[in-house]
């Protein structure tokens, strides 16, 4: 009747690498496509201000994996002022044959790595074949995660644009990210200088209600990927509506997002768990533009917590706590 306590510098010393979270990740699209999985959509309260969120995301998925949890995760625009992370929260892991508790651990760098690798899973099945320029619009903590499994999964990157609205936040990426990657990074001024002739377009940026897309059509060329994280608050509808493959994390999610305002023109998406588990194609054609959009959910969090926990066990990793 004890759970086990993961703070977030015990998880992160696990040293869990990417390779291991693109795999348990690309399994739990897999068991979705085949509906072993339940995830209602993410739950939202917007405490005293809209630009703040608490969001409860429970999720399960059964085949050989079988894992349980509920992450509650929070927001908050202007933490930085109070010089704290803009996102923070718990992830409760849970037995899925009694239901007890087995761990609770932050979920930072859970929800980092896990978000980086549902668009890396993405990329493998619609991005191009052969990749030399990417771009990162938004450089926080997903632009960092997600240009880390694109380092990972392209060793032929030449180039890595990076683009970014406050300049002190673009200099240090490209100066950390450099140093992390290996790779090439340019920044450069405009989201359009990022967008234009690359192979990968991902966009991580701020979040607003009521958002202004910005990024145009004719910017994205033939035979590339775009892969939004931030619910779409950059792509033009039109664009969206010219791709010829478009693909979501979850339609159930999407639609309930359409809701508050979010994906505006955008049409009826894909699951990328149906095409992860073979009931539909990916990628079929070098001049095919693709489009993921990758919000993040709860059964990226059940399988990843699931790793922790058990990589966790295995090290001897943790506080126990009694219930």
């Amino acid at each position: 009747m004890n759970l086990l306590y993961l703070s977030r510098a015990d998880v992160e010393n696990l040293s869990i690498g990417l390779p291991a979270v693109i795999e348990v990740v690309e399994e739990g699209f897999r068991l979705k496509g085949l509906g072993q999985t339940e995830m209602p959509p993410k739950t939202s309260l917007h405490p005293h201000d809209p630009t703040t969120f608490l969001n409860a995301m429970p999720a399960y998925v059964g085949g050989d994996v079988k894992a349980a949890s509920m992450k509650w995760v929070g927001g908050a625009d202007d933490n930085f002022k109070r010089g704290l992370p803009t996102i923070s929260g718990l992830l409760i892991f849970n037995d899925p044959l009694t239901m007890l508790p087995l761990a609770v651990m932050d979920c930072t760098w859970l929800t980092m790595m896990r978000t980086a690798a549902a668009n890396a899973v993405a990329m493998k099945f619609l991005a191009p074949r052969h990749v030399e320029v990417v771009s990162i619009i938004g450089c926080g903590v997903q632009g960092r995660g997600n240009l880390q499994a694109m380092a990972l999964q392209y060793p032929s990157i030449q180039e890595a644009r990076a683009y970014d609205t406050n300049p002190e936040v673009l200099a240090r990426y490209v100066a950390e990210m450099a140093a992390a990657t290996g790779l090439n990074i340019v920044p450069v001024a405009s989201a359009e200088a990022a967008v234009r002739d690359a192979d990968i377009v991902v966009t991580a940026g701020y979040m607003p209600p009521n958002p202004i897309p910005y990024i145009e059509e004719a910017w994205l060329k033939p035979g590339a990927m775009a892969a939004p994280v931030d619910y779409n608050v950059a792509f033009k509808s039109e664009l969206c509506q010219k791709v010829d493959k478009l693909v979501t994390d979850d339609l159930g999610q999407m639609n309930y997002y359409r809701t508050k305002g979010y994906f505006e023109g955008v049409p009826e998406a894909w699951d990328l768990g149906d095409i992860v588990a073979g009931k539909k194609p990916g990628r079929e054609s070098d001049d095919e533009r693709t489009m993921s959009m990758c919000m993040g959910i709860g059964i990226d969090d059940a399988v990843t917590s699931k790793l922790i926990y058990e990589t966790a066990r295995a090290q001897g990793v943790g506080v126990e706590l009694p219930l």
